[in-house]
Parts: structure tokens; C-alpha cells; sequence
């Protein structure tokens, strides 16, 4: 059995034992065989990158480990002490005021754990909220200051000052568009820390190595699999249990189809897909995605920190607009709910596959998915009988053995993300 590198671990860093130079946890060296674009791919899938954030004062490419917003009415819902990068607390007008220059009372009181000028802030979305509801005698729109001196970005050192944004969209009534306060932090549900945000882009590294036809060798990457086997990511078969991995070879965890290196950098057409022309027709222009992308096998949510290395592959674009905001289930572990699906005939029930316990996705063993678009009474629980699915990729026939490399032998499995 081939042994593994020795990490330094000195304080923590992840360089191979003896290396020159100075300690580093968070060390790239892993996969510094990697092309530029690749290197690139891992990088942005670091960042946290909300469409149409600037809005709600979100920052936007920006790594994970960074300030978050916490939405006033989603606060009873998370745990703070998450968010070791620290967070601001977002208000509207109307949930802060309760008329002019009147705040409501929960927020006078001295030991309200919402402070606006401190802990959060008031964001104006529109003139009308400004005219009805306008910032209290003395405030300031938000700022970020070093010892007193305005800086324009975040950094170490940098505080929040201030207590309200302006982002109002362009508009009618001859009113122009308007922004002031910088962005307040990024959305909390994109948040990782920064350990937890490298170990997600090991376990993305060492997924695009295992891509058909990837340019990349596990021989090349004995550094990135000893990192991954000292913090517990190195069990190929979890990996394939969580759909990511499928015959040894990196798959899109809805659809299950292989995944081609070349997918991770070419851009994707619409046309190609059938069922989504019409999308095609409504983003053409407006869109830049290439065919693969970062997936989430869990969406996120506010009430637990969902970027982490278990909860993450790279999948089609198109199979994650399609999932929204659904549980990816893999098929191990929808047959592990026993809630075997079929056809009623006047002979008996023919089964094809098995349901999740939240009928939100069946599954067959042939590879087909589908997964619910619409229930009978949206007001319900969905149940088996009222759900509507949608037909997400169709049966087909098990991937070929890959060709006898590296990746086979049993004394040298590849490292799990």
C-alpha cells in the first residue's frame, strides 16, 4: 500500500514536512499542478456570489469567510456564534419603526440585543419607505472606517459605522437610482469559515482530478489526499454513497451522468436541453455559466452552515437550477427510506423505483430521477398521491469500468471529499 506524504502540522500547516519556508494552514500547494483555469475554479467556488445581492447590500464575490447579513426576521432561526467573522443584523424601515421618528419598542429597550449603529443596520429599498419612515435625528448612513479613517473596503481592523444603506432601484417617476452605505456583508447561507472553506476546495480539487478525461493523475496528488485523510475526507465510499462519485469517476449528483473535465470550463447552451428552451429564450444574454458548476447536495439554509466538505460535488448547472431548492438525495439513500413507488395494474404493482420520505424526489435504479415541481393544496404536506414530478434525466445504462490507472488500485484509493 502506497504510503502518504507527512504534513508538517506545525500550528496547524498543511505543507508537506520539511518544506522551505514559512507555515501555512491554508497552503495552495496541493494542487499547484493544476492549470491556471482550474486553480481559478477553485478559487471562485471560495466566494460567496449572490445574483442581484447589491440590492439588499450584499457583497458579491467575496470569499466565504467574511462579515454575513442576518435578515431581522430570520434571527431567532440561526446561531450566532456561526458567523466567527462577524455579522450585521438587517432591518427594514417598517420592521424597525412603527412611525416617524418612532421606533418600536422592543428597540428602545437598553437590553435589546439589535442595536442599530452597532450590531445592525436600516436598509432603504424605496422613496416611499424614506419619506414614511426617515432615518432617526443623528444617524448617519453606514461607512467603514480603520482608526477613524474611511476605507472603501473590508479588512482586517475595519469597522461598521453608521446606521442605515439607501439602494434604490432605478425608477419611475423621473426618481433616479440611487445607492448609498457600502455593502454590508455577504448572505449568511453562502458562509464558511476559513478552514471550512479549504477543506471544501480540497474535496473539490481532488473531484476534478477524478473528471473524465481529467489532464490530472492520484499520483500527482499524494499532497491533497494526505490532507484529506488527516481530517477524515479520505473514505472513497462515502463519496459514492452521496452520489459525487460514481464507479470511481466524479458525476452530477442528480442526474448521476459522468462528468467531463472539458464541462467545467465550456459554457453552457440552453438548446441542447430539452424541456428548457424556453428558459433559453428568457436568460440568453443575461447569463454566463459554464456546464458544470459547484453543487450543494443539502440547499442552504439559515438554520445550520450548509457549505462544508460533506455537502458538496460538482454537478450540471442545469440539474441545480432544476433541484432549486430541494434535498439532492442519493439513491442509497432513498432506498434506505423503503418507500418503494409503481404502477397499479389489474394484475398486481409493478415498482420502479423508491420515493424519499418527503416526497420531494423518486429515484429508480436504473438512474432515472424525478423530483416534485407542484402539490395538489400548496398548503399542505405534499403527499404521494397529489405530487406532480418533473422527469429529470432518463434510465441509462451503467458507466463502463474506467480504463486500469492508479485510480483502481485498491492499495491506493482516491481520497473522498
Amino acid at each position: 500500500m502506497n504510503k502518504l506524504p507527512d504534513l508538517c502540522l506545525h500550528e496547524g500547516c498543511r505543507k508537506l514536512k520539511g518544506h522551505p519556508g514559512a507555515h501555512n494552514k491554508y497552503s495552495t500547494e496541493a494542487w499547484r499542478f493544476f492549470q491556471d483555469k482550474d486553480a481559478k475554479k477553485l478559487t471562485k467556488a471560495g466566494f460567496a456570489t449572490p445574483r442581484g445581492g447589491a440590492k439588499g447590500a450584499y457583497q458579491n464575490h467575496v470569499v466565504r469567510s467574511n462579515k454575513v447579513i442576518i435578515p431581522y426576521e430570520r434571527l431567532e432561526s440561526v446561531d450566532l456564534n456561526n458567523y466567527r467573522d462577524g455579522y450585521n443584523i438587517r432591518l427594514l424601515p417598517e420592521q424597525y419603526f412603527e412611525g416617524s421618528h418612532q421606533p418600536r419598542a422592543q428597540f428602545q429597550d437598553a437590553a435589546s440585543p439589535v442595536k442599530v449603529g452597532k450590531n445592525a443596520f436600516v436598509l432603504y429599498r424605496t422613496y416611499e419607505s424614506l419619506k414614511v419612515f426617515p432615518p432617526m435625528r443623528g444617524w448617519k448612513v453606514r461607512s467603514l472606517r480603520r482608526d477613524g479613517v474611511a476605507v472603501s473596503e473590508r479588512g482586517p481592523d475595519v469597522n461598521d459605522v453608521g446606521h442605515y444603506v439607501l439602494r434604490f432601484a432605478t425608477a419611475g417617476q423621473g426618481k433616479p437610482k440611487r445607492s448609498e452605505g457600502p455593502p454590508q456583508g455577504l448572505f449568511a447561507t453562502e458562509y464558511a469559515d476559513e478552514e471550512t472553506n479549504f477543506l471544501c476546495k480540497c474535496v473539490l480539487a481532488w473531484l476534478i482530478i477524478q473528471a473524465v478525461d481529467s489532464p490530472y493523475t492520484l499520483a500527482q496528488a499524494g499532497h491533497l489526499k494526505a490532507i484529506l485523510a488527516h481530517h477524515g475526507l479520505g473514505e472513497v465510499a462515502r463519496y459514492e454513497n452521496a452520489g459525487v462519485l460514481r464507479h470511481g469517476l466524479t458525476c452530477c449528483p442528480l442526474c448521476l451522468r459522468l462528468l467531463n473535465y472539458r464541462e467545467l470550463h465550456e459554457m453552457i447552451g440552453f438548446e441542447e436541453e430539452s424541456g428548457l428552451q424556453n428558459a433559453a429564450q428568457q436568460v440568453e444574454g443575461a447569463t454566463r455559466s459554464t456546464i458544470v458548476n459547484l453543487f450543494h447536495l443539502r440547499p442552504l439554509i439559515y438554520h445550520s452552515l450548509v457549505h462544508i466538505p460533506e455537502n458538496l460535488g460538482w454537478g450540471h448547472a442545469i440539474c441545480n437550477t432544476r433541484l432549486g431548492q430541494r434535498p439532492c438525495y442519493s439513491l442509497n439513500e432513498i432506498i434506505e427510506m423503503k418507500r418503494k413507488v409503481g404502477f397499479v395494474f389489474e394484475e398486481g404493482i409493478e415498482t420502479f423505483g423508491w420515493m424519499s420520505k418527503d416526497s420531494l424526489m423518486i429515484r429508480s435504479a436504473d438512474g432515472a430521477v424525478w423530483i416534485q415541481i407542484s402539490t395538489a393544496d400548496l398548503s399542505e404536506a405534499p403527499h404521494p398521491t397529489e405530487v406532480v414530478f418533473d422527469a429529470v434525466a432518463e434510465p441509462m445504462p451503467p458507466a463502463p469500468p474506467p480504463p486500469p490507472t492508479e485510480r483502481d488500485q485498491p492499495e491506493d484509493p482516491p481520497v473522498k471529499s
